[in-house]
């Protein structure tokens, strides 16, 4: 195909506001993604869009096995689907009240705040 670009897997996009760390969860648009690198916000970044990722999840936030999962992107955090988050992914690991992280498969489709 002579149109083709790139699988899509990882692409580059311009570091929000405050930049980003790497390994970090990024939102840009209705992509979301974590930062392959650290860099400074308007500078380009690569992000990977699908794939397995141990996560920062809410303490409180208790997760089953194949539970869909969102982003909040104020706390940076992985929670339960609700208002105002962004889905990303599933669990694929239980994770319990008091737990610092989520195993998370992303999606790898466009995203936006839940109504």
């Amino acid at each position: 195909m002579k149109n083709f670009i790139q699988d899509g897997d990882t692409v580059t996009v311009t570091a929000p506001a405050g930049g980003v760390t790497s390994g970090d969860g990024v939102i840009v648009g209705n992509l979301f993604g974590i930062a392959a690198t650290t860099q400074p916000a308007g500078a380009e970044v690569e992000i990977a869009t699908t794939g397995v990722f141990d996560l920062p999840k809410a303490p409180a936030a208790v997760f089953t096995s194949g539970q869909r999962v969102s982003w909040d992107n104020t706390a940076k955090h992985v929670v339960a689907p609700a208002t105002g988050m962004y889905p990303i992914g599933t669990a694929l690991l239980a994770a319990g009240n008091g737990v610092a992280t989520a195993r998370v498969r992303l999606d790898g489709v466009s995203t936006a705040a839940a109504l």
